[in-house]
């Protein structure tokens, strides 16, 4: 499980295209520190699985399926990615639960910025617009974000200096995509609710 607190701002450093995956070489000497083989990392909010380590790199194949709904595929060398390590037990849950799967893809639409902040607005597949609330949480590229204004087809986020520094949201432009993980909760509510309605014959 992750919180969304992205530890370190990485860098991709080299990519193999296989033949039903791709093999990707990522810089981030926070997330390797004392990392083993199998560990998990997530990337721009992917869960990927440690498959070597060295110095302060690490490798991770990533299947066909991953690269077609999340934006890893997108991934060139050079491109930087959100980087966060799982919490673990006891740990301090500084954003919301995050799994690392994601649930789609969105594209930042525009930015506007003020003084101390900058509102991003990000479109939102119509499969996922029921999760998505005013005031609720969201994951963008691995980030914990409170929802400012969510529409139909789009939500907003307001980003604070700090989410703008040490994140991708500081370097993504209108037409870049992004990894979007809805709230887990709202899932298991709509389950639930659904499964009820379903024994009760209604």
């Amino acid at each position: 499980m992750f919180t969304g607190i992205i530890e370190e701002l990485g860098e991709v450093t080299a990519v193999e295209q296989l033949a039903d995956a791709a093999r990707f070489r990522l810089r981030g000497p926070v997330v390797t520190e004392g990392a083993r083989h199998g560990d998990s990392i997530a990337v721009n909010g992917v869960c990927l699985t440690v498959v070597e380590h060295e110095d302060d790199e690490f490798t991770a194949d990533v299947m066909a399926e991953t690269l077609k709904r999340s934006s890893l595929g997108a991934l060139t060398v050079g491109s930087r990615v959100n980087l966060e390590r799982p919490t673990p037990v006891g740990g301090r849950l500084g954003g919301h639960i995050v799994q690392g799967h994601v649930d789609g893809t969105g594209t930042v639409l525009d930015r506007q910025a003020s003084e101390h902040w900058e509102i991003v607005r990000i479109s939102l597949p119509a499969e996922l617009t029921r999760y998505v609330v005013g005031k609720g949480s969201v994951t963008v590229d691995g980030i914990s974000l409170t929802v400012v204004e969510a529409g139909q087809d789009f939500f907003t986020v307001s980003l604070i200096p700090t989410t703008l520094a040490l994140t991708t949201l500081g370097l993504k432009q209108a037409g870049d995509p992004v990894n979007l993980e809805v709230d887990i909760v709202a899932k298991y509510v709509e389950r639930l609710f659904t499964a009820g309605r379903t024994e009760d014959g209604e």
